[in-house]
């Protein structure tokens, strides 16, 4: 049985053909390393994947979850790609407010208006070792 014909798909190709990952080997690292769960649970990148399943993916340290529209058969172009994918409503509101958690953070931490040259990076390494 073939898995076109079958209507289902790898895990790892999916999310390769889905442009999630630049390649199949990096979404099969993902996978086993435990950063793609489908359906809440961990999953091998063989897994067939089936249309309407729930696949959750770490992305930059914050899990969005997606709902499998269609299987693609090639990695095509990007439009293309996000047509195989819808985000949960849930999971782009989560997204959206920690990204602005992380911006306002980023505001409140204190940052100079330009890389330190030579002269500022020796200040700085005379005052770390002062204070330890």
């Amino acid at each position: 049985m073939s898995e076109d014909s079958a209507g289902h798909r790898r895990l790892d190709k999916w999310l390769w053909h889905a442009r999630f990952y630049k390649t199949r080997s990096l979404a099969a690292a993902a996978v086993t390393g435990g950063k793609v769960h489908v359906g809440g649970e961990r999953a091998k990148p063989s897994r067939r994947l089936a249309e309407g399943e729930l696949v959750g993916i770490s992305l930059d340290g914050m899990v969005a979850e997606f709902e499998v529209l269609s299987l693609p058969l090639r990695r095509g172009p990007a439009t293309e790609a996000r047509s195989a994918y819808r985000e949960t409503a849930q999971s782009a509101a989560r997204r959206a407010h920690l990204a602005e958690q992380r911006r306002l953070a980023d505001l409140s931490r204190p940052r100079p208006p330009a890389r330190p040259d030579k002269r500022d990076r020796r200040l700085l390494l005379r005052l770390s070792r002062d204070q330890s």
